[in-house]
């Protein structure tokens, strides 16, 4: 009876090592089928960035002329909170 629980302990570990094998024959081919497309290099090539065309007309509009600058923000008045407001009551 020995002779037989050993034998299929041998193949099982046959078993799992084919497949291993084929888990990682099969993992090669679907990494060099994803990742070894000329399309995917080719989109790593920078290419030549678009020309920006500014506008500078826009500023000769009449409209904005009438904002008025703000000449100075106002100090805050009031009293101010807690001097950590993270510590706990």
């Amino acid at each position: 009876m020995a002779i037989i629980f050993q034998e299929q302990i041998k193949k099982q570990k046959n078993l799992i090592f084919i497949f291993f094998v084929l888990i990682t024959i099969i993992a090669i081919i679907v990494w060099k089928g994803y990742y070894t497309d000329e399309s995917f290099e080719s989109d790593l090539i920078l290419k030549q960035p678009k020309k920006i065309n500014v506008n500078l007309e826009i500023f000769e509009n009449p409209l904005l002329e009438l904002f008025k600058p703000i000449e100075k923000i106002p100090e805050f008045e009031g009293e101010v909170g807690r001097e950590n407001p993270f510590f706990p009551y």
